[in-house]
């Protein structure tokens, strides 16, 4: 299938060996030849194509699909055998502030189509994003928007960058009930070793209560550059017997003459994936400052990995 099965060569390593049967057929596909590459940033990615600061970058899948399907395309050409929809932000509560609540099925819709096209029959799972509204809105926004993008053929949902557990589990509950897995990932970047959610939460309590509610793989993403994430992925392995997904960023954000910089390259950032492979990530991509060049560099170091 795809570049699936252009990568699922090479010895599996005994840290991936252990597939439960009860797992998603997906899943136990992909993790038949762990580790996995996902994709990178979608949204500094469109950025540095002209996305405007306070645009809504859900939109560009009406008004500019073409740059997202390069995006997207990058990313395949690159290596990834995942890759996730442009749609963090098309739910109904997120896109209300920004006025677009009537084009919700027509964004997710699109989001969808425009991934499919870049990848073929390679997985495509779904971003959700929510802000801080009550239970029950949660629960009908994600209802919802899950519904749309299962009717348009996705084949899982990554609820990424996340800071409040309870909104994690909601979304997870919710989007369990759609027959399609879940990715389960959470934001580490605060408290004295910025080893915890701006809620507090730490990595077992995270990896223990999604399990709980009934995440298919449990993650991190955004907030820090990959070093840091080694340790988040150690505690995280830990916790659960869930697949562990990263997707740290390329470094801390900068300020340089006015543009958002990213110090971290390709190159550094590989360096540190046999680490994190070493601490139990079964799926390793890139959040904000990371481009294909970045899932590239990811690509060769897992290679060689696998070799070894």
């Amino acid at each position: 299938t795809g570049k699936i099965g252009a990568l699922a060569t090479g010895r599996r390593d005994d840290l991936f060996s252990a597939i439960p049967e009860t797992m998603h057929p997906f899943l136990q596909d992909l993790l038949s030849h762990a580790p996995v590459l996902t994709d990178g940033a979608l949204g500094t990615q469109l950025l540095a194509r002209g996305l405007a600061s306070g645009e809504c970058p859900d939109s560009w899948n009406l008004s500019r699909p073409a740059e997202v399907e390069a995006v997207i395309r990058s990313y395949v050409d690159a290596g990834s055998e995942i890759v996730l929809t442009n749609t963090f932000r098309a739910n109904r509560i997120a896109l209300e502030g920004y006025g677009l609540a009537r084009k919700i099925e027509d964004l997710n819709l699109a989001g969808v189509e425009i991934a499919r096209r870049a990848v073929a029959v390679i997985a495509v799972p779904a971003t959700v994003g929510a802000g801080e509204v009550g239970e029950a809105d949660l629960q009908q926004a994600f209802a919802e928007q899950g519904q749309i993008l299962v009717a348009a053929g996705v084949d899982g949902f990554a609820i990424e960058t996340m800071s409040d557990l309870e909104e994690a589990k909601v979304a997870v509950a919710v989007l369990s009930e759609k027959g399609r897995p879940v990715v389960a990932s959470m934001v580490f970047d605060s408290g004295k070793d910025k080893d915890r959610t701006m809620t507090g939460v730490t990595p077992e309590k995270a990896g223990q209560e999604l399990t709980a509610a009934g995440a298919d793989v449990i993650g991190a993403n955004c907030g820090r550059g990959i070093a840091g994430y080694i340790p988040i992925c150690q505690r995280l392995r830990a916790s659960t017997e869930r697949p562990i997904w990263i997707k740290p960023n390329a470094g801390l954000p900068e300020m340089v003459e006015g543009k958002v910089v990213y110090r971290t390259t390709p190159q550094e950032f590989a360096s540190f994936v046999p680490a994190l492979l070493q601490a139990g990530a079964s799926f390793i991509g890139g959040c904000c400052g990371t481009g294909p060049e970045f899932i590239r560099a990811v690509d060769e170091t897992m290679r060689r990995w696998r070799r070894r």
